[in-house]
Protein backbone atom coordinates (compact mmCIF):
# COMPACT_ATOMS: atom_id res chain seq x y z
CA UNK A 1 0.00 0.00 0.00
CA UNK A 2 2.56 2.21 0.86
CA UNK A 3 4.79 1.79 -2.34
CA UNK A 4 1.54 2.20 -3.89
CA UNK A 5 0.62 5.35 -2.78
CA UNK A 6 3.86 6.57 -3.64
CA UNK A 7 3.77 5.77 -7.09
CA UNK A 8 0.15 7.58 -7.15
CA UNK A 9 1.34 10.84 -5.78
CA UNK A 10 4.78 10.56 -8.31
CA UNK A 11 1.68 10.54 -11.03
CA UNK A 12 -0.39 13.21 -9.41
CA UNK A 13 2.79 15.42 -9.41
CA UNK A 14 4.05 15.07 -12.78
CA UNK A 15 0.09 15.55 -14.29
CA UNK A 16 0.18 18.71 -11.90
CA UNK A 17 3.85 19.68 -13.79
CA UNK A 18 2.39 18.99 -17.22
CA UNK A 19 -0.95 21.02 -16.39
CA UNK A 20 1.18 24.18 -14.86
CA UNK A 21 3.79 23.44 -17.91
CA UNK A 22 3.10 26.67 -20.02
CA UNK A 23 3.04 29.01 -16.48
CA UNK A 24 6.45 27.69 -15.39
CA UNK A 25 7.64 28.65 -18.96
CA UNK A 26 6.06 32.00 -18.86
CA UNK A 27 7.02 32.78 -15.60
CA UNK A 28 10.70 31.39 -16.04
CA UNK A 29 11.36 33.51 -19.09
CA UNK A 30 9.79 36.73 -17.21
CA UNK A 31 12.86 36.16 -14.42
CA UNK A 32 15.38 36.35 -17.27
CA UNK A 33 14.01 39.12 -18.56
CA UNK A 34 13.13 41.07 -15.74
CA UNK A 35 15.62 39.54 -13.06
CA UNK A 36 18.20 42.94 -11.85
CA UNK A 37 21.91 40.87 -12.92
CA UNK A 38 24.10 40.96 -10.77
CA UNK A 39 27.87 41.39 -11.45
CA UNK A 40 30.59 39.15 -9.98
CA UNK A 41 32.06 41.45 -6.93
CA UNK A 42 35.64 43.06 -7.61
CA UNK A 43 38.46 41.67 -5.48
CA UNK A 44 41.66 39.53 -4.93
CA UNK A 45 40.84 35.73 -6.17
CA UNK A 46 43.96 34.69 -4.43
CA UNK A 47 46.35 35.27 -1.25
CA UNK A 48 48.14 34.11 1.71
CA UNK A 49 48.03 35.48 4.88
CA UNK A 50 50.58 34.68 7.85
CA UNK A 51 48.93 33.26 10.90
CA UNK A 52 49.65 34.69 14.45
CA UNK A 53 53.25 32.43 15.89
CA UNK A 54 54.35 35.43 17.39
CA UNK A 55 55.11 33.71 20.77
CA UNK A 56 56.91 30.85 19.03
CA UNK A 57 58.67 31.59 16.08
CA UNK A 58 60.87 28.49 15.79
CA UNK A 59 58.15 25.84 15.88
CA UNK A 60 56.02 28.63 13.02
CA UNK A 61 59.13 27.67 10.71
CA UNK A 62 58.21 23.68 11.39
CA UNK A 63 54.39 23.86 10.07
CA UNK A 64 53.42 23.43 6.61
CA UNK A 65 51.22 25.99 5.19
CA UNK A 66 47.31 25.39 5.15
CA UNK A 67 46.00 25.36 1.41
CA UNK A 68 42.24 26.02 0.53
CA UNK A 69 40.37 25.98 -2.57
CA UNK A 70 36.77 27.55 -2.70
CA UNK A 71 35.69 26.66 -6.70
CA UNK A 72 31.79 26.92 -8.01
CA UNK A 73 29.13 29.18 -9.20
CA UNK A 74 28.07 32.60 -8.74
CA UNK A 75 27.20 32.38 -5.16
CA UNK A 76 31.42 30.96 -4.60
CA UNK A 77 32.45 33.83 -6.83
CA UNK A 78 30.61 36.16 -3.87
CA UNK A 79 27.12 37.68 -6.30
CA UNK A 80 24.89 39.59 -4.50
CA UNK A 81 28.17 41.78 -2.67
CA UNK A 82 29.84 44.38 -3.87
CA UNK A 83 33.25 43.29 -3.30
CA UNK A 84 34.79 39.90 -2.41
CA UNK A 85 35.73 41.07 0.85
CA UNK A 86 31.69 41.12 1.53
CA UNK A 87 31.65 37.66 -0.04
CA UNK A 88 31.96 34.39 1.02
CA UNK A 89 35.93 34.32 0.86
CA UNK A 90 36.38 37.40 2.11
CA UNK A 91 34.23 36.66 5.25
CA UNK A 92 35.46 33.36 5.59
CA UNK A 93 39.46 33.85 5.71
CA UNK A 94 39.65 36.34 8.41
CA UNK A 95 37.57 33.92 10.34
CA UNK A 96 40.01 30.89 9.89
CA UNK A 97 43.13 32.99 10.40
CA UNK A 98 42.01 33.65 14.17
CA UNK A 99 41.35 30.22 14.83
CA UNK A 100 43.45 29.00 17.88
CA UNK A 101 43.63 24.94 16.13
CA UNK A 102 44.36 26.76 12.29
CA UNK A 103 47.26 28.54 14.08
CA UNK A 104 49.04 25.79 16.20
CA UNK A 105 49.09 23.59 12.82
CA UNK A 106 50.14 25.88 10.24
CA UNK A 107 52.13 28.61 9.52
CA UNK A 108 50.64 30.24 6.12
CA UNK A 109 47.08 30.34 5.05
CA UNK A 110 46.88 30.00 1.21
CA UNK A 111 43.66 30.58 -0.49
CA UNK A 112 42.24 30.67 -3.80
CA UNK A 113 38.69 31.22 -5.90
CA UNK A 114 37.84 29.69 -8.86
CA UNK A 115 34.14 30.31 -9.51
CA UNK A 116 32.28 31.80 -12.37
CA UNK A 117 28.50 33.07 -12.62
CA UNK A 118 26.11 30.71 -14.65
CA UNK A 119 28.85 27.51 -13.90
CA UNK A 120 26.70 24.13 -13.58
CA UNK A 121 28.59 20.72 -12.20
CA UNK A 122 29.88 19.86 -16.13
CA UNK A 123 31.74 23.25 -16.30
CA UNK A 124 32.98 22.83 -13.08
CA UNK A 125 34.00 19.86 -13.61
CA UNK A 126 35.76 21.08 -17.25
CA UNK A 127 37.27 24.06 -15.10
CA UNK A 128 39.27 21.42 -13.08
CA UNK A 129 40.40 19.34 -15.75
CA UNK A 130 42.14 22.50 -17.55
CA UNK A 131 43.31 23.99 -14.58
CA UNK A 132 46.75 22.87 -13.91
CA UNK A 133 48.13 20.79 -11.18
CA UNK A 134 48.80 22.90 -7.77
CA UNK A 135 52.40 22.61 -6.47
CA UNK A 136 50.85 21.66 -2.79
CA UNK A 137 48.23 19.64 -2.43
CA UNK A 138 44.80 21.07 -1.27
CA UNK A 139 43.76 20.60 2.14
CA UNK A 140 40.35 21.92 1.83
CA UNK A 141 38.20 22.20 -1.33
CA UNK A 142 34.74 24.38 -0.54
CA UNK A 143 32.20 23.40 -3.59
CA UNK A 144 29.21 25.14 -4.07
CA UNK A 145 27.17 23.99 -7.46
CA UNK A 146 23.64 23.16 -8.34
CA UNK A 147 21.56 25.71 -8.84
CA UNK A 148 22.09 26.33 -12.31
CA UNK A 149 21.96 22.85 -12.66
CA UNK A 150 18.26 22.46 -11.03
CA UNK A 151 17.83 25.95 -13.34
CA UNK A 152 18.83 23.93 -16.66
CA UNK A 153 16.90 20.94 -15.91
CA UNK A 154 19.81 18.68 -15.64
CA UNK A 155 19.31 14.97 -15.83
CA UNK A 156 19.65 13.44 -12.66
CA UNK A 157 22.17 10.63 -13.84
CA UNK A 158 24.27 12.87 -15.65
CA UNK A 159 24.12 14.93 -12.05
CA UNK A 160 24.93 12.36 -10.35
CA UNK A 161 27.65 11.11 -12.89
CA UNK A 162 29.12 14.50 -12.49
CA UNK A 163 29.57 14.35 -8.68
CA UNK A 164 31.94 11.73 -8.80
CA UNK A 165 34.20 12.95 -11.77
CA UNK A 166 34.15 16.40 -9.66
CA UNK A 167 35.29 13.98 -6.73
CA UNK A 168 37.53 11.73 -8.67
CA UNK A 169 39.62 14.73 -10.17
CA UNK A 170 39.62 16.39 -6.54
CA UNK A 171 41.52 14.35 -5.40
CA UNK A 172 43.21 12.44 -8.14
CA UNK A 173 44.56 15.73 -9.48
CA UNK A 174 44.73 18.17 -6.77
CA UNK A 175 45.36 15.35 -3.67
CA UNK A 176 42.24 16.93 -1.87
CA UNK A 177 42.73 15.97 1.79
CA UNK A 178 38.64 16.91 3.12
CA UNK A 179 36.29 17.85 0.32
CA UNK A 180 33.03 20.22 1.36
CA UNK A 181 29.92 20.27 -0.79
CA UNK A 182 27.60 23.49 0.20
CA UNK A 183 23.95 22.38 0.15
CA UNK A 184 21.53 23.80 -2.51
CA UNK A 185 19.67 26.95 -1.04
CA UNK A 186 15.87 26.66 0.04
CA UNK A 187 15.03 27.91 -3.93
CA UNK A 188 11.56 27.24 -2.99
CA UNK A 189 11.74 30.33 -0.87
CA UNK A 190 13.58 32.74 -3.18
CA UNK A 191 12.23 35.81 -3.36
CA UNK A 192 12.78 36.46 -7.12
CA UNK A 193 11.01 33.26 -8.55
CA UNK A 194 6.61 33.23 -7.69
CA UNK A 195 4.93 30.62 -7.44
CA UNK A 196 3.93 28.11 -8.49
CA UNK A 197 7.59 27.96 -10.18
CA UNK A 198 9.23 28.31 -6.74
CA UNK A 199 7.73 24.91 -5.90
CA UNK A 200 8.63 23.47 -9.14
CA UNK A 201 12.12 24.55 -8.66
CA UNK A 202 12.50 23.95 -5.07
CA UNK A 203 11.20 20.02 -5.47
CA UNK A 204 13.94 19.75 -8.35
CA UNK A 205 16.82 21.19 -6.02
CA UNK A 206 15.25 19.20 -3.32
CA UNK A 207 16.27 15.88 -5.53
CA UNK A 208 19.60 16.84 -6.52
CA UNK A 209 20.52 18.30 -3.12
CA UNK A 210 19.10 14.51 -1.65
CA UNK A 211 21.39 12.90 -4.82
CA UNK A 212 24.70 15.13 -3.45
CA UNK A 213 24.02 13.75 -0.02
CA UNK A 214 24.01 10.23 -0.88
CA UNK A 215 27.33 10.43 -2.79
CA UNK A 216 28.97 12.35 -0.11
CA UNK A 217 28.16 9.64 2.56
CA UNK A 218 29.37 7.07 -0.24
CA UNK A 219 33.17 8.90 0.00
CA UNK A 220 35.81 8.75 2.12
CA UNK A 221 36.68 12.87 3.29
CA UNK A 222 34.23 13.92 1.44
CA UNK A 223 31.15 15.65 3.58
CA UNK A 224 28.04 17.76 2.62
CA UNK A 225 27.56 20.94 4.17
CA UNK A 226 23.82 21.51 5.22
CA UNK A 227 23.52 24.65 5.78
CA UNK A 228 21.95 26.04 9.13
CA UNK A 229 18.99 28.78 7.91
CA UNK A 230 16.81 28.47 11.06
CA UNK A 231 19.80 29.31 12.98
CA UNK A 232 20.86 31.99 10.86
CA UNK A 233 17.53 33.57 11.28
CA UNK A 234 17.36 33.04 14.97
CA UNK A 235 21.24 34.21 15.57
CA UNK A 236 20.35 37.37 13.33
CA UNK A 237 16.72 38.28 14.72
CA UNK A 238 17.54 37.38 18.52
CA UNK A 239 13.98 35.75 19.02
CA UNK A 240 12.14 38.34 17.04
CA UNK A 241 10.32 37.14 13.72
CA UNK A 242 11.96 38.12 10.41
CA UNK A 243 11.51 38.24 6.86
CA UNK A 244 13.79 35.49 5.23
CA UNK A 245 14.15 38.21 2.25
CA UNK A 246 17.07 39.76 4.27
CA UNK A 247 19.07 36.45 3.57
CA UNK A 248 19.15 37.42 -0.15
CA UNK A 249 20.78 39.92 -2.02
CA UNK A 250 18.88 42.82 -4.09
CA UNK A 251 18.10 39.97 -7.04
CA UNK A 252 15.79 38.10 -4.66
CA UNK A 253 18.41 35.04 -6.20
CA UNK A 254 22.11 35.04 -5.02
CA UNK A 255 23.17 35.09 -0.88
CA UNK A 256 23.08 38.62 1.01
CA UNK A 257 26.13 39.71 2.55
CA UNK A 258 24.35 39.09 5.98
CA UNK A 259 24.03 35.31 4.71
CA UNK A 260 27.85 34.97 3.51
CA UNK A 261 28.67 35.98 6.54
CA UNK A 262 26.45 33.00 8.78
CA UNK A 263 28.23 30.70 5.64
CA UNK A 264 31.32 31.59 6.24
CA UNK A 265 30.85 31.14 10.16
CA UNK A 266 29.52 27.48 9.77
CA UNK A 267 31.85 26.72 7.15
CA UNK A 268 34.79 27.64 9.16
CA UNK A 269 33.26 25.61 11.98
CA UNK A 270 33.26 22.43 9.73
CA UNK A 271 36.36 23.17 8.94
CA UNK A 272 38.12 23.48 12.02
CA UNK A 273 36.17 20.09 12.89
CA UNK A 274 37.66 18.32 9.61
CA UNK A 275 41.34 19.24 10.49
CA UNK A 276 41.05 18.14 14.15
CA UNK A 277 39.52 14.93 13.34
CA UNK A 278 42.10 13.70 10.30
CA UNK A 279 45.12 14.73 12.82
CA UNK A 280 43.53 12.44 15.09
Amino acid sequence: MVATSKIQNKIAAAAKDVLFAPVYLYQGRKIKRDTVRLPEPNGERHGSVQLDHASNESAAQNKPALHIMIVGDSAAAGVGSETQQEALVGKLIPILQQQPTINEQFAVLNWSLQATTGHTSFDILRRLYIMPAPNEPIDVMILSVGVNDTTSSVAVDKWQQQIKDIIAIAQRKFGVRELVFLSLPPMAQMPAIPAPLNNFVGAKASILDGILQQICRAHDNVTYMATDFPRMIAEHSNGTPIDIKVMFASDGFHPSSLMYGYWAQQLSELIVELLDSSNT
